[in-house]
C-alpha cells in the first residue's frame, strides 16, 4: 500500500447514513477517528437533517439533499475552525443525523393521580392517559437537551423520561384550561386539541419537538367521587323527591297479593267508607272514638304501620314528615300519624 493509498484510507469521502429501526431519534456518523475529505459527498434524505458539531460546539445543519463539503458551503464550521482563505485540507467534526420524521402512536399516562381544581366537585384527584405523535423540528436544541451525545439514541431511551415530561405539562395544561371533570368524558377530541396550544410551546422551547397530535383517552377520577357521581346523576333522575314518594306509593296500592297491597287497599277503603259516612251526615269517627278507645288508639299510626301500609320504605315515609307534606304529631321522640292526614295525602 503507497502513501497516498494510506492516506486516502484514512479520509472520509462519503457520508450517509440510512435507518432500518424505525425508532431512532438521532444517530452519530461512525468516523473511526478519521478525517472528512475536503469536498466529500454528504447525503441527507427525506425525514433527516443532518447536524455537524466541531470541539463540542454546533456547526452548520443540513437539509434533505446532496451535499458537497468544501469550505464555501460550510460557513459556520469554516468559521469555527479558523480556516482562511479557503484553505483547503480535511477536518474533523462530529456529524449527526437528526430523523425528522413523525414518530406516531406514543402512550402517555399519569402514574400517580394529578391535583386539579374542580368547579363542582372542589379539590379532585384525577389519572389520565392517552396517545401523542411528536417530531424533532429543532436538531441543535434536541441534541443538547435531550440526545446529549448518545451515538445511537433511540426512542425506547426516550419513552419514559418524555412520558414524564408530557404528563407534567399535561397536569399544568389541564389546571389552565378549568376543564369541568363532569365534561371531560364528553370533550376527549376537544382536550386534546385545547391543550396542544399549551402544550407545543414548552416543548418547543425546551427540547425542540412538536407535538403534532395529543389524544386523551381517558380522565378518570376515585372510585368514592364515581359513587358521588353516580348518586348525583340519580337524584337528577329522581327530580322532585315527593313526587317520588307518591309514585312509590301508587306502585304499592297496585301489588294486588302482597301484604303492603293488601293494608293499602284497606287503607283506601277505609278512606272511601269514612267519606260516604260524613256525606250521609253520620259522625262515624267520633262515634268510634267514643265508643271504642281501642279503636281510637288504632287511628293513630307510626311511621312505620304506615309505610308497611302504604308498602313503601319507612324512610320515604319520614321524608315527606319532615317536608311538611304529611301532617304528624311529634310525640318525644316519636311521630304518630292519623289515618286521616294519611288519606288527605294521598287525595292530594
Amino acid at each position: 500500500m503507497g502513501l497516498m493509498d494510506f492516506i486516502k484510507g484514512e479520509l472520509i469521502e462519503v457520508i450517509e447514513w440510512t435507518d432500518d429501526s424505525r425508532d431512532t431519534l438521532s444517530y452519530r456518523f461512525p468516523d473511526e477517528d478519521k478525517a472528512i475529505k475536503n469536498g466529500a459527498q454528504l447525503i441527507v434524505r427525506e425525514s433527516q437533517q443532518v447536524q455537524f458539531v466541531y470541539l463540542g460546539e454546533f456547526g452548520d445543519t443540513f437539509a434533505p439533499g446532496k451535499h458537497t463539503l468544501t469550505t464555501d458551503n460550510i460557513p459556520i464550521l469554516t468559521r469555527l475552525k479558523s480556516w482562511k482563505y479557503g484553505f483547503n485540507s480535511p477536518f474533523k467534526a462530529d456529524v449527526y443525523y437528526v430523523t425528522t420524521r413523525l414518530f406516531t402512536g406514543n402512550k402517555w399516562g399519569t402514574a400517580n393521580p394529578i391535583m386539579m381544581r374542580d368547579d363542582d366537585l372542589g379539590i379532585v384527584r384525577a389519572r389520565a392517559f392517552g396517545t401523542f405523535d411528536f417530531k424533532i423540528v429543532d436538531p441543535k436544541l434536541f441534541l443538547k437537551e435531550v440526545a446529549g451525545s448518545d451515538q445511537n439514541f433511540r426512542l425506547d431511551e426516550f419513552a419514559d423520561t418524555m412520558r414524564s415530561r408530557i404528563v407534567s405539562i399535561f397536569a399544568d395544561a389541564l389546571a389552565s384550561a378549568r376543564i369541568p371533570v363532569f365534561d371531560v368524558a364528553s370533550r376527549y377530541s376537544e382536550l386534546g386539541e385545547a391543550l396542544l396550544p399549551l402544550i407545543n410551546p414548552v416543548v418547543a422551547a425546551k427540547y425542540g419537538l412538536q407535538i403534532a397530535s395529543f389524544i386523551v383517552e381517558n380522565v378518570s377520577v376515585p372510585p368514592e367521587v364515581e359513587q358521588a357521581i353516580d348518586k348525583r346523576s340519580s337524584m337528577a333522575a329522581v327530580g322532585n323527591l315527593n313526587d317520588y314518594v307518591k309514585f312509590q306509593m301508587a306502585q304499592g296500592m297496585e301489588k294486588g297479593g302482597s301484604s303492603g297491597g293488601m293494608a293499602t287497599e284497606l287503607a283506601v277503603g277505609l278512606s272511601i267508607a269514612q267519606q260516604i259516612m260524613q256525606q250521609q251526615g253520620m259522625p262515624a269517627a267520633g262515634a268510634a272514638r267514643s265508643a271504642a278507645p281501642a279503636a281510637a288508639a288504632a287511628e293513630l299510626l307510626s311511621p312505620a304501620d304506615v309505610a308497611q301500609a302504604l308498602g313503601v320504605p319507612e324512610a320515604d315515609v319520614m321524608t315527606i314528615i319532615e317536608s311538611g307534606e304529611l301532617a304528624a304529631k311529634k310525640i318525644g321522640s316519636s311521630y304518630r300519624i292519623k289515618r286521616s292526614a294519611v288519606d288527605e295525602y294521598l287525595a292530594k
